[in-house]
């Protein structure tokens, strides 16, 4: 910098001021680094001595010596010229690392964290650095809250600043010998931020305070290390940076080869990509997709981040997992076997430690009023309160006399004067809030006694800023709890609160009701001549309350009786010596705590005069209460370790500040591990001015046991208190052990001195029963003293655990019988009594077995370098419950400048930090950006409520890193298959004598139902409609809805026969067709599709039906039509004039060839011309029609339909359904496969009833569709599908009453049945029921069918079948292939629906798909099914028969041998229900689980995609759809988000949480997508296989990719 030997006492007055406001500018954040340099430079330049060259080292500051005892410092006291220009060059090194405070500064813990991660970094870890969209996530800050960096973290985490560093030895030794940092510096190019150091990369050297009396001694050793010391500072991982060059590289990659599968075909631009051409079996098709995993490389740069994940994860583990077992059921958790190692306390049981006896002085007030009541009279002059503006300056100052005058005039007012005589608003023994900011001491103290002597309880609360505050909830609960109906505050205040738009107070989230009373002087009525306040001598009654927020966030309030407020004051009188007219001044909060209990109460004991220095003040003018004590030579201040800091920090010219009036320094949090070098840093700088070491006094004080133990002021010469080094690996496991090994995991503690007057105090086992703890035990300290809290007020169950507590020894007997208070903070007794404090309870992460203190984490984090990353006095550190087990978390607020690679890297150096000092696993690192944390009224962060955010999903973190697959240890053993050893035949028996049956189940018979006759009539349909048109010309066999739900186009028998015979006539005619050849059929739903398939078969061709091309989206359907047209070797197309249009249109050359079409024939205006003769096919095995499908994984399959099965498979609708001529069916669903094709064109046909067809694309322009055509025409059975279900369920739920006045009456719906090939989807099943009951939609109606590849029909619940039922399955039995029925509700159970009843003729069998063996019926198989209606194979181009044998002519392995099958390809099992079938018998019940081929296979268990995905779409409100898949054995998750891209990055750690703990997974990826991503199919199924492509090809433009380590 060029400042550097400017001296800058002697500039001029206006620049110094002008310097001093860029130095804040630069702490609050609203200038950045650059820009304050940059001014800084432009305001010096005219004082820079010009012939100073640029010198690194100042002279003065002794160099370190890298021996081996680390940092020495020859000369104890500074030299006399280094005092100001060091101290001016410390505070712009602080400023130019861009932290305002140091906190948890520890040199010696930096140095350890910085050699724990050289270490790493010779394992060289590359993390895969998250994918993050570019428009997402601008930072922008939230204004409103504190500015970026005063704070400090939440008070009672104690927020404690660290001096500055030294430089790294055990990194400079680490790193000499190795030569990756010139592979660092060279990848990385320019960006030496991302490896050096940001301490140091200003070329400012940093000083360093080892102990009280070292002086401050300079990094360098010589002018030319700066550049050298930011190379050898372990920076980036070089595989990380490796890995990130790479990454770009790939990202120029222009098109990433296709990698998902082997055959060539054109791809789709947009996600619903073409499907690959499958005429063969899944085996096949998967091997061929897996090629991708291991044989063929991938290069985009998903697939590169994928398999560094993968490389990462092979890394080992710690704990190793121990060896595989194979019990089925109770494997849920790995229980961690106990370490043989682990230290174990050994001391003898500890005795309880008595304070000294509590004197008792002559002169001591009856109550506290009484000693305000004397001075009041006597000392009426007597200084009481001097408060400051905020500048610092004293604006008033109270006096005794006025204080009493006051207190009293208020104490009349509120019994007096609020209400009437025969009815006071405030009796003796209300609860009254008190309002007041924290710049406004003298209204406070005036209301505090007024209530005292009023005799009404005083509840200090917080002063409320807006209406959803952190936190401002529980303080409505501390008000509830005790009572409070009536808030005092001033005029001041009341005006700042907020106001609803009438004037009035908000009424705050969870508030009750509150009067509010305003006690400025000139409110108030003087007392009348009689009256006089009423002041008992103490006694157990309560005097007022102080609020407290536990851990979990609830605000409770510990009530203090007027006997322990005055012990207590006695107490502290005689701990700290405190003589009548001592000056004290006081930073803390005077509402509660330390800076109540010396500020407020025991001064006026004393006539004490308190200076109080309000936080705002602090903020402006961080020396204000140095200057304070010099100024008026105060005797004793109550300071905490963040005040010693500021001061430090801020500590230029101040040449002229003398401490050496000082006999006492409360640091109030000195009972924080990490304050002991703030205390020892501040002496280092201040005793120069006259501060004397023995009067730092640090203490230990609980809200429930007010103070526990204080230091009591030395005497000069005395000895120095000792200090405790402790091992942290001790620490964890509750013992002290002085540390030896390993000086990286060392903490070092003071002591807190000796346990108050009057008190006793042991030390017990935090949990469990309060056993006492052995010497060398941590535990609780608790704490009998009659100068303590009594009770949580209001809350009587949580008081007795914590303040009547009555320990017990190691055989379980108590103690004693006097009560003692749980202090929840964790200690030891050392020697000579001395107590020291290692953490709270509260700050308490209980990992495995182990505890850490979140304090100790926050110090490591913040000793990782560069920390511009993020602010130093805004983190938070918490533990979250997932998966049995406690999971440590750490969120901080980011910088606005810091970049992504910065952010990453400091985040993956964080957790490596953590791993190497405290040996556990993070499971969570967020940065959040700037100002958006939740703070406490005093500006730390709100962490309870954070870590709420946290678990509701609203953090809204910028960046984040989860690391389930390193922390989470206890995952249950991965089970692995046993071979099958035992022969087919023992296991048949041996499920005989184990008395199951074997799982199969059959639809009624169908032979000998009907007439032989009518069977041989329809064996053709072409037959059956020409029969119809004869012997029943007019009857109407379909009628077409419009969205308007007007009838567009009927057809009657004869009508339909008609256009059947004119199409078949241009068939023979323009098409030139042979008998046999394939047609497709290309047309919208609708009856030209019904008349062209009967064409076909009077022309003798094969019809195939295909979806028309979308005509807003070419590019992604037009492939697909175009790829069934060449498989199944189209001869002609029929088709409309308009798609005729469309074939030929350059939109569509833009996507496929357009020449190459087969004959196009249109079918609108035919000439009326009859076919010379009506094709009839010699034998009924003749193909009747190919479906073509999409499967879900992705695959096209054409199925070979015959004439035969046509026939069968309408004879058993007919039966199931009862359909005859005079019904009328509406069926909503495509017409393009499946049942639906079959239902929309054959089955009226065959039996001759009324079908009203609704083409489901109708319900996007009118919802009610549907609906209201089944009420007009009173229809008794409907078809549809899920998505039409789910379109009128989201669509139409909100609008019943509507429909309901409209007229819409559904009573007359007997069966709605859901064609599906899937599992039942249970809950829309239900949610549909529910909504439409309104309407008269019976709850029985609702049922779902179930067809396949092989068999179009399996299941069908018609009108004669028991209803279908609902059992609850066990998950984690189902992972394992087995069925174990559980009660409804049951933890980890699973509701499935029975998939409606088997057709007639139908028969189904429960198969091992491994072993071809039948099952029993508690196991889960794939269903396998014989039936007349059975397709006849696959159509495929390569004739590839064995694999047509393989799923459509199989035999079981054992068994019933001779039967065929056909492998469905769907896992269920068959349960036998209390049902009676029709014929009888008990109902045998099909329950489909899910589709074979989409099962996950991981950890040796089976896992069903939907399952997963229902916890996820669980996770998080904004979730609209989520989609999973595997890739190389990693868990992918895609999750469509339906809110604001800000909310992107809360789904990581909740969809990670929710799969961890339902399905015992850990998630590799999580990608968060747009709405609508995720490609779904006509049938409304998932395509999960497109959707894995898109994302290894990188087509789908994620939001953000997350990679879980």
């Amino acid at each position: 910098m060029a400042d550097r030997g400017v001296d800058l006492s002697g500039l001029p007055k206006e620049v110094r001021d002008q310097l001093a406001e860029l130095d804040l500018e630069l702490s609050e954040g609203d200038i950045t680094q650059k820009g304050y340099e940059k001014k800084r430079a432009k305001l010096l330049a005219p004082y820079i001595p010009q012939t100073q060259m640029r010198v690194d080292v100042d002279p003065s500051v002794q160099t370190i010596q890298l021996s081996p005892s680390g940092p020495s410092a020859p000369d104890p006291s500074p030299s006399p010229e280094a005092g100001p220009s060091a101290a001016a060059r410390h505070h712009r090194a602080h400023r130019s690392g861009g932290a305002r405070d140091d906190r948890y500064r520890s040199d010696i813990h930096t140095e350890a964290v910085q050699a724990a991660l050289a270490k790493h970094k010779e394992e060289k870890m590359a993390l895969p650095m998250p994918t993050k969209r570019r428009s997402a996530f601008v930072q922008s800050p939230v204004d409103n809250c504190t500015p970026p960096d005063t704070s400090s973290a939440s008070e009672d985490e104690g927020s404690l600043r660290r001096q500055q560093q030294a430089a790294v030895t055990a990194a400079l030794a680490q790193s000499l010998q190795s030569p990756d940092y010139w592979i660092n510096r060279s990848l990385q190019g320019s960006s030496t931020s991302s490896s050096a150091s940001s301490t140091l990369s200003h070329g400012e050297p940093k000083s360093q305070g080892q102990g009280p009396g070292q002086t401050q001694t300079q990094t360098q050793t010589q002018t030319g290390n700066q550049t050298q010391i930011q190379q050898l500072l372990p920076g980036l991982p070089s595989a990380l940076a490796d890995v990130l060059a790479h990454t770009r590289l790939a990202e120029n990659n222009s098109v990433p080869p296709d990698v998902t599968s082997s055959t060539q075909s054109e791809r789709g631009s947009r996600v619903d990509m073409t499907p690959m051409v499958r005429g063969m079996s899944r085996g096949q098709s998967r091997s061929s997709m897996m090629e991708t995993a291991d044989g063929v490389p991938v290069h985009s740069r998903v697939s590169t981040k994928i398999q560094q994940l993968l490389n990462t994860l092979k890394r080992p583990k710690r704990p190793p997992l121990s060896e595989f077992f194979l019990d089925d059921t109770e494997e849920i958790v790995e229980v961690p076997r106990p370490d043989p190692s682990t230290p174990k306390p050994e001391g003898r049981q500890i005795i309880p430690v008595k304070g000294e006896p509590l004197g008792v002085v002559s002169n001591w007030p009856p109550a506290l009023q009484a000693a305000l009541a004397r001075w009041g009279a006597t000392q009426a002059k007597s200084p009481a309160l001097t408060t400051l503006d905020h500048t610092g300056k004293p604006i008033y100052t109270l006096t005794y006399g006025k204080l009493w005058s006051r207190s009293l005039k208020l104490a009349y007012t509120l019994l007096n004067k609020l209400g009437t005589k025969t009815d006071p608003v405030l009796k003796p023994g209300d609860r009254v809030a008190l309002v007041y900011p924290n710049n406004d001491p003298g209204m406070f103290w005036v209301a505090f006694y007024g209530c005292l002597l009023a005799e009404v309880i005083p509840v200090p609360i917080e002063v409320p800023l807006t209406r959803k505050d952190a936190g401002s909830q529980q303080i409505g609960f501390l008000l509830g709890s005790c009572g409070v109906g009536l808030a005092l505050t001033s005029e001041v205040c009341l005006k700042g609160l907020p106001k609803t738009p009438n004037g009035e107070i908000l009424q705050f989230k969870g508030w009750p009701r509150l009067k509010w009373v305003v006690t400025d002087t000139k409110y108030l009525t003087k007392p009348s001549k009689d009256w006089q306040p009423h002041i008992p001598t103490a006694n157990t009654d309560t005097a007022y309350i102080e609020y407290k927020a536990s851990k979990e966030g609830t605000v409770m309030g510990v009530a203090v009786s007027k006997i322990s407020m005055l012990t207590h004051c006695q107490a502290l009188t005689q701990a700290c010596n405190y003589c009548e007219g001592e000056t004290l001044v006081n930073v803390l909060d005077f509402k509660k705590d330390m800076g109540l209990w010396h500020g407020v109460l025991t001064s006026v004991m004393n006539r004490i005069h308190t200076i109080s220095v309000p936080y705002a003040v602090m903020k402006a003018c961080p020396l204000s209460w140095v200057q304070r004590v010099h100024i008026h030579k105060a005797r004793v201040a109550l300071v905490k370790c963040r005040d010693l800091h500021w001061a430090m920090m801020a500590h230029r010219e101040q040449r002229d500040v003398n401490l050496s009036s000082l006999r006492m320094l409360i640091v109030a949090d000195g009972a924080n591990p990490w304050s002991v070098s703030s205390c020892d840093a501040f002496l280092n700088v201040f005793q120069s001015q006259g501060l004397r070491p023995e009067v730092i006094c640090p203490c230990a004080s609980s809200p429930e046991a007010m103070t526990v133990a204080i230091r009591r002021p030395g005497v000069r010469g005395a000895p120095l208190p000792a200090r405790a080094i402790l091992s942290m690996t001790g620490l964890s496991h509750g013992v002290i052990r002085v540390n030896t090994e390993d000086k990286n995991s060392a903490l070092t503690v003071q002591d807190v001195g000796h346990v108050m007057p009057g008190a006793l105090m042991c030390i017990v086992k935090p949990d469990g029963p309060p056993m006492l703890c052995k010497t060398d035990e941590i535990g609780e300290i608790v704490l009998n003293s009659r100068a303590g809290g009594t009770m949580y007020y209001g809350l009587p169950g949580v008081t007795k655990n914590t303040f009547e507590v009555i320990p017990v020894n190691s055989s379980g007997a108590p103690i004693g019988e006097i009560p003692f208070t749980r202090t929840g903070l964790l200690g030891f007794v050392g020697p000579g009594s001395l107590v020291f404090v290692v953490g709270k309870i509260e700050g308490l992460l209980a990992v495995s077995s182990r505890r850490h203190n979140a304090d100790d984490l926050v110090a490591t984090a913040l000793a990782v370098e560069p920390v511009k990353t993020v602010y130093r006095g805004r983190i938070a550190v918490f533990s979250v419950t997932v998966f049995y087990d406690e999971r440590i978390v750490i969120v901080a607020e980011q910088r606005p400048d810091a970049s992504e690679e910065d952010s990453f890297q400091w985040m993956s150096r964080v957790l490596q930090a953590i791993d190497s000092i405290h040996q556990v696993g993070l499971y969570c690192l967020a940065l959040v950006p700037a100002n958006t944390l939740p703070k406490t009224p005093l500006g730390g962060i709100h962490v309870s409520e954070t870590k709420q955010h946290f678990l509701e999903g609203s953090l809204h973190p910028c960046n984040i890193l989860l690391c389930p697959h390193t922390c989470v240890t206890n995952m249950p053993k991965p089970r692995q298959k046993q071979p099958v050893g035992v022969g087919p035949a023992s296991i048949m028996v041996g499920n005989l004598v184990a008395g199951k049956r074997i799982a199969q189940a059959a639809g009624r018979e169908v032979g000998l139902i009907e007439d032989q006759e009518l069977v041989r009539k329809h064996q053709f349909l072409s037959e059956a409609l020409q029969s119809r048109a004869q012997s029943d010309p007019d009857h109407v066999l379909y009628v077409l809805l419009n969205a308007k739900g007007v009838a567009i186009c009927t057809a009657t028998c004869l009508q339909l026969h008609k256009r059947a015979e004119k199409v078949a006539a241009a068939l023979m005619e323009r098409g030139g067709i042979n008998t046999g050849d394939n047609v497709v059929l290309l047309y919208p739903p609708g009856i030209d599709l019904i008349a062209s398939f009967y064409g076909c078969l009077y022309a003798g061709c094969v019809p195939v039906t295909v979806r028309p091309p979308h005509p807003q989206n070419l590019a992604a359907t037009l492939p697909t039509v175009r790829m069934i047209i060449d498989v199944s070797k189209a001869a002609c197309i029929l088709t409309t004039q308009l798609l005729m249009k469309t074939l030929r249109s350059k939109e569509a050359a833009a996507s496929v060839n357009i020449k190459t079409w087969p004959t196009i024939i249109d079918t609108d205006d035919l000439p009326r011309k009859r076919p010379p003769q009506l094709y009839k096919p010699p034998t009924a095995e003749m193909l009747a029609y190919l479906d073509f499908s999409v499967s879900t994984t992705g695959m096209l399959t054409g199925v070979k339909i015959s004439h035969a099965a046509v026939s069968a498979l309408c004879r058993s609708i007919k039966l199931q359904c009862e359909l005859y001529s005079s019904r009328q069916v509406a069926i909503c669903l495509d017409p393009y496969c499946g049942l639906g094709f079959v239902l929309w064109c054959l089955s009226s046909v065959y039996s001759g009833h009324q079908s009203i067809l609704i083409p489901p694309m109708e319900l996007e322009s009118s919802l009610a569709l549907w609906l209201s055509t089944l009420s007009q025409y009173k229809i008794r059975d409907t078809f549809c599908s899920y998505s039409v279900m789910e379109l009128c369920t989201k669509g139409l739920g909100t609008q019943t009453e509507i429909l309901k006045a409209r007229g819409v009456n559904l009573s007359c719906v007997r069966s709605c049945v859901v064609v599906a090939e899937e599992r039942p989807r249970l809950a829309l099943s239900q949610s549909f029921s529910k909504l439409f009951k309104d309407l008269g939609l019976s709850p029985r109606a609702v049922s779902t069918a179930f067809g396949s590849r092989v068999n179009l029909a399996i299941c069908l619940q018609g009108t004669a079948g028991p209803d279908p039922s609902t059992v609850y399955v066990d998950m984690k039995s189902l992972r394992h292939d087995r069925v174990r029925l559980v009660e409804r509700g049951a933890p980890q159970s699973l509701p499935l629906m029975e998939s409606g009843t088997i057709l007639p003729g139908v028969r189904v069998i429960i198969v091992n798909p491994e072993t071809r063996g039948p099952l029993g019926d508690s196991h889960l198989g794939e269903i396998w099914v014989t039936s007349s209606h059975n397709a006849s194979g696959y159509y495929t181009i390569y004739g590839e028969e064995s694999l047509q044998a393989d799923h459509f002519n199989t035999h079981l392995s054992f068994g019933e041998t001779q039967t065929l099958w056909a492998r469905t390809g769907y896992l269920g099992f068959v349960k036998r229900t209390e049902m009676v079938a029709a014929s009888g018998d008990r109902h045998d019940a099909l329950f489909v689980v899910g589709s074979l081929d989409e099962t996950l296979e991981l950890r040796g268990l089976r896992y069903h995609p939907i399952d997963i995905e229902t916890s996820v779409s669980r996770a998080h409100r904004s979730i609209a759809e989520s989609a999973v898949f595997t890739w190389t054995n990693l868990l992918v998750v895609v999750s469509e988000l339906a809110g604001s891209e800000q909310e992107a990055l809360d789904l990581v750690p909740l969809v990670t949480n929710v799969v961890l703990e339902e399905h015992h997974l850990i998630v590799g990826v999580v990608v968060v997508v747009d709405p609508g991503v995720i490609p779904i199919n006509s049938r409304g199924e998932k395509q999960r296989m497109h959707l894995r492509d898109s994302f290894l090809a990188d087509q789908l433009d994620p939001i953000y990719v997350a990679y879980n380590m």
